[in-house]
């Protein structure tokens, strides 16, 4: 419990309000102090220099009563301190302090400073003026005040502050507490997401209701996440009942040819060469099966050779074309060939050819009997094009990205993989791998690569 965030997020928002208001009421204190005492400061003055005033105009004549001046000021506030020891003052008296109380620079005439004073151990803020009579410096009067008086003042603002941190700071926390807990469920939400994604079930509810931007942010990446894997482990699954399959068949193939070539079953000559030419061709199958599955893993593992050789595109491109007429024909299929410009370029032409028989072999696939399929190649702008484009049913917006990822098959057949090589390819070539698609209406696949340090073809 404490250590989750429900308790912690308020925690420390608690925590970071109760420093602030230290801090805010510390800076607060020390304000009014040096306040009260400047205020404290100015009355005195005042009072100083209209109690001097009175005294110097009555005091001769003897109209002042000094006791009663202190009377009227409260108590024990106005205090004598004559020019020369022994000075007495000339009407009534006053508490008598010694000279050497006033600090250098009291009794200056403009703005008289205020100092501490300590008079039978009771600590006083005073201010004196000083007392002339005719010519003569007679003295001087000081007024204080009790610095317990001035700190009632500021204990009072300390307690009145107290008492609106009083009030204020579990008001705060109930709010807090509100906010956190709308913030903590969805994270916890979250969290209890992972776990069962963690045990390996993809498909689980996540917060709708996230109450701030990057929560949200967080949970829809989250979904997102989720989705992928769940998609993943799904073409996972497909690919291995695939490739089980893939495997089987030319597997089942070879078995039963092995075996009748052993038994005999195939006297004649002509039967044994054609059960021969099964088991060479079902082998070649198994070979690119596994070639495909090794070529994903090197992509993907960034641990891809390229030669670098003069690859002569438009004798690629025949080559290329060549291999799928047969099948073509026998279909139906209207299978054209347009060379334009071409060029020769310094790349690994074997992966090249790969990729253009990958993308025929995918536009034969889904072209239907009747159709039409176009290879050609172009250069332009710095770049060597080699479309190949189909009359097929087309591809929706939405499966664009889906095609190109590894075990994808569009109608569940073969493994998903020649059109991720051939894209992996495209990008280790240092080109890349276009589509041009509408649902209905045929799709254009574009292998454009740079024709830097690439020569003219003759």
């Amino acid at each position: 419990m404490l250590g989750s965030l429900r308790f912690r997020l308020p925690a420390l928002f608690l925590l970071g309000i109760v420093l602030a208001a230290v801090v805010a009421t510390l800076i607060a204190v020390r304000f009014f102090q040096g306040y009260t005492r400047t205020h404290a400061a100015a009355e005195l003055r005042g009072e100083s220099a209209g109690i001097v005033q009175l005294y110097e105009q009555k005091a001769g004549i003897g109209h002042v009563a000094v006791d009663n001046l202190n009377l009227a000021l409260g108590g024990d506030r106005v205090f004598w301190v004559p020019a020369v020891p022994g000075g007495l003052l000339l009407a009534g008296r006053l508490p008598e302090l010694p000279l050497g109380v006033l600090p250098e620079g009291a009794l200056e005439e403009a703005k008289p400073p205020a100092f501490d004073l300590h008079v039978g151990g009771t600590a006083y803020l005073g201010v004196a003026k000083p007392v002339t009579l005719g010519p003569v410096h007679a003295g001087a009067l000081v007024v204080a005040e009790p610095e317990s008086a001035l700190r009632s003042r500021w204990l009072q603002l300390v307690w009145e502050l107290a008492l609106a941190f009083g009030i204020g700071i579990p008001v705060a926390a109930v709010v807090m507490l509100y906010f956190s807990r709308r913030i903590a469920q969805p994270l916890e939400g979250l969290a209890a997401a992972a776990d069962e994604v963690a045990a390996g079930n993809y498909d689980v509810a996540v917060p709708e209701r996230t109450w701030g931007s990057e929560v949200e942010r967080l949970a829809t990446r989250f979904h997102e996440m989720t989705t992928r894997l769940s998609e993943s482990e799904q073409l996972s699954r497909n690919f291995l009942m695939s490739v089980s399959h893939e495997l089987r068949t030319p597997l089942t193939a070879i078995r039963g040819h092995v075996a009748a070539l052993r038994e005999g079953v195939f006297e004649d000559e002509a039967a044994q060469e054609r059960s021969l030419e099964v088991v060479s061709e079902e082998a070649l199958r198994l070979e690119r099966l596994v070639g495909d599955v090794l070529d994903l893993a090197k992509l993907d593992a960034r641990r891809f050779a390229l030669l670098r050789e003069e690859v002569d595109m438009r004798a690629l491109c025949e080559r290329a074309y060549t291999t799928f007429t047969e099948e073509a024909r026998t279909r139906g299929i209207e299978y054209d060939l347009e060379l334009g410009e071409g060029a020769v370029l310094i790349t690994d032409g074997d992966r090249v050819l790969q990729i253009v028989t990958n993308l025929l072999s995918n536009a034969l696939h889904w072209t239907p009997e009747g159709g039409r399929v176009d290879l050609g190649l172009s250069a332009q702008n710095g770049e060597v094009e080699v479309a190949v484009s189909d009359t097929g049913p087309g591809i929706d917006p939405e499966a664009v990205e889906r095609i190109f990822r590894p075990f994808w098959s569009g109608d569940g057949g073969g493994t998903g993989l020649g059109l991720a090589i051939a894209r992996e390819l495209a990008f280790a070539l240092g080109g890349r791998l276009e589509l041009h698609s509408e649902p209905g209406r045929g799709s254009r696949f574009v292998l454009v690569l740079p024709t830097r340090s690439a020569q003219p073809a003759a």
